[in-house]
């Protein structure tokens, strides 16, 4: 069974004098920034940077048209990643916790049959009698379930907190598109890491792998915006620790696959050029998601 990851906390701008406190964002007078509007040159956080041709701009900036040489209507605020600015930036972390404490509520009212229906599994009878279940079985949709099922309270409390903390300000430096295929690829990349290596038998269940790939992410994005590193690396270690340690019963496979696979992602969506941004981000996605059905061909000829 999965274990929640921590979260990152709220990372601080590195500067060439520490004893000097940062200005806080215009917009969020609680967040701590070095980057300014390349326009009116006021503070900005990450969650208010619009990418332009030089720098960043804040929304105001964007929205008036400053700086484009075109009416208010031809310019449209944009996050870091190039996605839209939305006026809820947290609108899809909030709809996945709801998604996934309406399956906890289902297995609670339901029972074991409802979780043994859609957990990862890769191949087993559940009765003396009964059918072979599993993935290798033509069950390809339990990669995708069993991100959504959850094993006990503490652990979907866990990774709640964990995914409100670290996708909700993700979301909002992606936008929404973006960050529903980071999301959604690097669970089923843990899944499918799961499926290979684990054996045939052997349950899993929860959004940890997509979480993880959510915390990879978010180092890359860190590291693109020269924050400090120590505290995303430390809480990383911390991490890996409580994954590989014995006796919490930890797919460590669904843990490194969302990582692995969040990194590679994360890094195509900031760090692509501006003029092939969406064609490389999403084509990142696609080959991650080759790899995904990939692995999981290869280990369903294993096992079959």
């Amino acid at each position: 069974m999965d274990q929640a990851p921590g979260s990152p906390q709220g990372p601080r701008d590195q500067g060439p004098q520490d004893a000097q406190s940062l200005p806080t964002c215009y917009r969020h007078p609680d967040r701590e920034t070095g980057i300014r509007c390349t326009r009116c040159e006021r503070p900005i956080c990450p969650e208010c940077m619009v990418s332009a041709s030089v720098g960043f701009q804040c929304p105001e900036c964007v929205r008036n048209g400053s700086g484009t040489g075109h009416s208010p209507t031809a310019s449209q605020p944009r996050t870091l990643a190039g996605g839209t600015i939305t006026a809820d930036p947290r609108l899809v972390t909030k709809v996945l916790i709801g998604i996934n404490l309406a399956f906890f509520l289902v297995q609670l009212s339901v029972g074991d049959r409802f979780t043994d229906r859609f957990e990862l599994i890769g191949q087993a009878a559940f009765s003396a009698y009964g059918p072979i279940e599993g993935v290798a079985e033509g069950q390809w949709y339990r990669l995708l379930t069993a991100m959504f099922l959850h094993g006990s309270y503490i652990h979907i409390m866990f990774n709640m907190l964990s995914l409100w903390w670290i996708g909700g300000p993700l979301e909002a430096a992606l936008g929404r598109a973006r960050y529903i295929a980071l999301y959604v690829v690097s669970g089923l990349a843990g899944s499918a890491l799961s499926y290979l290596l684990a054996a045939p038998n052997q349950p899993s269940l929860g959004a940890s792998g997509a979480i993880f790939g959510l915390f990879g992410a978010t180092a890359v994005l860190m590291r693109r915006l020269n924050y400090d590193m120590r505290p995303v690396i430390a809480l990383l270690a911390i991490n890996l620790v409580f994954t590989f340690s014995p006796g919490f019963n930890i797919a460590w496979q669904a843990h490194i696959g969302g990582l692995v696979g969040g990194v590679v992602m994360g890094y195509a969506m900031v760090h692509a050029p501006r003029e092939r941004r969406a064609l490389i981000q999403y084509g990142v996605c696609a080959l991650v998601l080759a790899a995904v059905v990939i692995a999981t061909l290869v280990r369903t000829v294993q096992l079959t």
